[in-house]
């Protein structure tokens, strides 16, 4: 591993002193949080390999057989979707499989949205540090190998597919004693945590499914807990407030571990907090301890300036567009730091090279990620009213579009009002469509609410997402060649996932 720290920490007082203006508005927050926090440890300094893209079908015909079987299997299992909450059936399963989470460190990231690309960041940070990374994340964009990763890259659906037979025989064994087989999430976990052991990775870098006090993952100890924003999404599982929400993501904290936590909701840190003071968990908080100092609009991304837990980590480039991006580098960052000891063992920053290098190496697909140019098409997996404030922030940001197109297909247990209400005013028209899952919404009950939001002379209706496709880059070319038309493809990770097939990616 290569030497990280390369000089002495700058002075305390100077470095903090940028953060004046910070300090100073988040400390207005309600004044019950300073009870809570003064009973917590909070982490402040005293004194990667580039991202593969999303995998294709293998190439040869009897391995796209065998990934396909295994597929199939997986999919004969409760789906993510229906959950009974427990632990009980994945620790029965990593006790068979003799406890293979326990073999390596691990950072833990939860949160609403920015988990992926969070998880992307802290992979790309640490294997540019030389450390060998295992990545698990969900839901997939085209593949189900893209979940598990090892130095930076989707696991070979050669590789899946051994995991998965390796796995088979302890997940018969485990689902004939349980009440409930295993689901696919906890099969899929298990694999990630055993091919994790058998790589072996140096560091896993784990994002929870849904929640995070009973998500399948949550059979690691580990030293690093990632809290990226909380908002409301799935709250008919993990409930009807940020705060309520926030009691089953604190969850991912355990004892005396590092808690590295995005701006939130008040009642979400008042919760977050609490967990940590409880557990004698040590606390860093974007906007305090670490955050965002400047950032500009770059060609094909972003420049910033970071605050981190070791000091200041200037001319930082990121391919990625939007503020929420900029954010989720500084908490990435903020969570490597925490691994490797700086602010609690160490007063040194990151080698700053080290950084600038892993963070220009940063890949997300379905991320504000353009896919076609004449006319420009972007993807973003935004599936909540929050995530589509950010699309629609940072595509406004990032793009000058004359005339923007929107092509949405959501779920239908989401707030699909509120997502469509948050790209109103940068869609000049929609067209509803839906994806191939069964959860899919039907596009003409999302054509319903989409008129009382835009209005009917905005709103078309492509029941199938090619011609959606069709329509919307149609509707973008009307102004003419020149003219700066594009097409925003959004509404469930889903909907990305194969608007990137059809449109000649993967």
């Amino acid at each position: 591993m290569s030497e990280r720290p390369d000089s002495a920490g700058p002075d305390p007082d100077d470095t903090f002193d940028e953060f004046a203006e910070l300090v100073e508005e988040e400390t207005r927050r309600d004044p019950d949080l300073a009870v809570i926090e003064a009973g917590s440890r909070t982490l402040r300094t005293q004194g990667g390999p580039p991202q593969a893209d999303v995998p294709a079908r293998p190439a040869d015909p009897e391995v796209d057989k065998a990934l396909r079987e295994v597929e199939a299997e997986l999919a004969t299992r409760w789906g993510e979707t229906k959950l009974e909450p427990s632990v009980d059936r994945i620790s029965a399963l990593m006790d068979v499989l003799g406890e293979p989470q326990r073999s390596y460190p691990s950072i833990h990231i939860t949160g609403t949205n920015g988990k992926t690309s969070t998880a992307r960041m802290i992979e790309a940070l640490l294997g540019a540090f030389d450390l060998r990374t295992g990545r698990y994340t969900s839901p997939h964009v085209q593949s189900v190998t893209e979940r598990i990763s090892l130095d930076g890259a989707p696991v070979s659906a050669e590789r899946f597919i051994e995991t998965y037979q390796d796995v088979k025989p302890y997940v018969e064994m485990v689902d004939a004693s349980q009440e409930y087989r295993l689901s696919f999430f906890e099969v899929l976990t298990g694999m990630a945590y055993a091919a994790f052991a058998d790589a072996p990775v140096d560091v896993a870098v784990v994002e929870v499914g849904m929640g995070g006090a009973w998500d399948a993952t949550n059979v690691i100890d580990a030293g690093v807990a990632v809290v990226t924003p909380i908002d409301l999404d799935h709250t008919d599982r993990l409930g009807g407030s940020p705060g309520e929400i926030a009691g089953e993501k604190s969850g991912i904290i355990k004892p005396q571990a590092t808690v590295v936590m995005a701006q939130q909701p008040v009642d979400a840190a008042q919760v977050l907090l609490k967990k940590a003071v409880e557990l004698d968990a040590t606390v860093a908080r974007e906007g305090l301890e670490f955050g965002v100092l400047d950032r500009q609009v770059a060609v094909g991304g972003q420049l910033m300036t970071l605050r981190g837990l070791g000091g200041e980590y200037t001319e930082v480039f990121l391919p990625l567009h939007g503020a929420h991006q900029a954010h989720n580098a500084a908490v990435a960052l903020a969570a490597v730091e925490a691994f490797f000891g700086v602010g609690a063992q160490r007063v040194q920053p990151l080698d700053i090279d080290t950084v600038r290098r892993a963070f220009a190496s940063v890949a997300s697909p379905g991320r504000m990620e353009v896919v076609r140019r004449s006319p420009t098409v972007v993807l973003d997996a935004a599936h909540n009213p929050a995530g589509a404030r950010a699309a629609a922030a940072a595509i406004g940001e990032a793009f000058q579009f004359s005339r923007l197109i929107g092509v949405v297909g959501a779920s239908g247990d989401k707030n699909v009002r509120e997502l469509l209400e948050a790209f109103e005013p940068v869609f000049a028209e929609v067209v509803v469509t839906r994806n191939s899952s069964h959860r899919a919404m039907d596009a003409d009950a999302l054509a319903a609410i989409a008129v009382e939001v835009f209005g009917e002379e905005r709103v078309q209706v492509e029941p199938r997402l090619p011609d959606a496709l069709e329509a919307a880059i149609t509707l973008a070319e009307e102004e003419g060649e020149f003219a700066g038309g594009g097409v925003l493809v959004t509404g469930s990770v889903i909907t990305v996932g194969e608007a990137r097939l059809l449109l000649g990616k993967g």
